[in-house]
């Protein structure tokens, strides 16, 4: 395993999109037409939240992934870059950047419909991306680009030490190769109903709860249940990638304590609308720690 720090070094690989964010007061039914209440395009993207979560939480963190060549890619790369992420691995390919349609509900819940984009061109690691992976304490990977490409980089990492930490999401069929290689797993609830003996070999397991925080299982069957803080939520749209990108830059002072971090992170995300612009950062989870 690569050396730990304070500040641990993680290299995030997975999807950068433009979020198109609807607020209505109910989301509607097949076939029904409801008044919106308010439109924002907000940078996000599972890896790109991510990355973002675990800078703002106290990593260092070097994003590899993929925009297009579309109105969207500059303010997209700008989104990293104003948060400190490392971009020097963020390749531009011809064709549009990933984008996600979004609807969120008077109460703060949502529906999204992601459209790949360019990310579902990145279908190969560089010798650049390959040496950051080697590099990082942790690497941190999603499923929202292919899943040839995320294997490549669990395997590359294990032989170099990197711990690998995976939130297998959106769920689909996840080759037993990848999963040996997987330190950690991160899943909310009906992910990990859906994958159940998928995550046995796996030798950490979190599983989110929305409101109700997160449990996790350690090896040897070591478990943990964290609540999670009471707060006034807006959108929980990016809550589940802050706390993942969050428990990723803890995760090196031990589960008990990334928990605590991360599901504090999680639930100031849920505060704000939005995916990357709700993002806490480390001054502010530790206050809010700090008055709970």
């Amino acid at each position: 395993m690569a050396e730990k720090t304070d500040t641990p070094s993680i290299a995030v690989l997975g999807s950068i999109n433009m979020d198109l964010v609807a607020t209505t007061d109910r989301r509607p039914v097949p076939g029904e037409t409801v008044l919106g209440t308010g439109f924002a395009m907000v940078p996000g993207g599972k890896g790109s939240n991510q990355a973002i979560a675990a800078q703002r939480a106290g990593g260092a963190v070097q994003f590899l992934g993929a925009v297009g060549d579309d109105v969207f890619a500059a303010e997209l790369r700008r989104a990293l870059t104003d948060s400190s992420v490392g971009v020097e691995q963020l390749r531009t390919v011809d064709g549009p950047s990933g984008v996600a349609a979004i609807v969120v509900d008077g109460g703060g819940e949502n529906s999204i419909i992601v459209v790949g984009g360019a990310n579902t061109r990145m279908t190969e690691l560089t010798e650049a991306d390959l040496a950051v992976i080697a590099a990082a304490d942790i690497l941190l990977c999603q499923l929202e680009i292919p899943l040839d490409t995320v294997a490549a980089a669990a395997r590359h990492a294990r032989a170099n030490g990197t711990t690998v930490l995976l939130n297998p999401s959106p769920v689909q069929h996840v080759p037993a190769e990848l999963w040996a290689n997987v330190d950690v797993a991160v899943v909310n609830s009906g992910e990990a109903e859906q994958l159940g003996a998928d995550l046995d070999p796996v030798a950490h397991v979190v599983v989110t709860r929305g409101a109700d925080g997160a449990v996790y299982r350690g090896r040897d069957g070591e478990q943990l249940s964290q609540p999670s803080p009471r707060v006034e939520v807006v959108d929980t749209t990016g809550a589940g990638d802050t706390f993942t990108g969050a428990l990723a830059a803890a995760w090196h002072r031990g589960p008990e304590w990334a928990l605590t971090w991360a599901g504090t992170a999680g639930a100031l995300a849920t505060t704000k609308l939005g995916a990357s612009t709700s993002i806490p950062s480390e001054e502010e989870i530790s206050a809010a720690l700090t008055t709970k």
